[in-house]
């Protein structure tokens, strides 16, 4: 009984980690999308002022497409693609450079 609990709460972690988000799509998204000014695997920024977006939290993403979206962040390059995005896409792209090796590493 004990192993079946731990079987089912690894799963709904496992499950939940990537809410909604279909990494196969988002890649497909970010190709059309983002792959310009971050590449397509969100680890080469075309300029210094451009983030990496490989190995970022999904959460993380998912929230700062929805602010560049609604305008609690203001870029207007970053507003313009986001405007075009549906909650699916956001999910999917977080999805997608959420799973992705970054290039940078911690300096601690």
């Amino acid at each position: 009984m004990i192993r079946l609990l731990v079987v089912v709460l690894a799963a709904l972690v496992a499950m939940s980690a990537q809410a909604g988000g279909n990494a196969v799509k988002g890649k497909q998204k970010a190709a059309q999308v983002c792959v310009a000014c971050h590449g397509a695997d969100g680890n080469k920024p075309s300029a210094p002022d451009q983030p990496v977006l490989a190995g970022q939290y999904y959460d993380y993403l998912v929230q700062a497409l929805g602010d560049y979206k609604n305008g609690r962040r203001t870029n207007p390059i970053m507003k313009g693609f986001a405007a075009q995005l549906s909650r699916q896409d956001m999910d999917d792209l977080a999805a997608w450079f959420s799973s992705q090796k970054s290039r940078l590493h911690d300096q601690r």
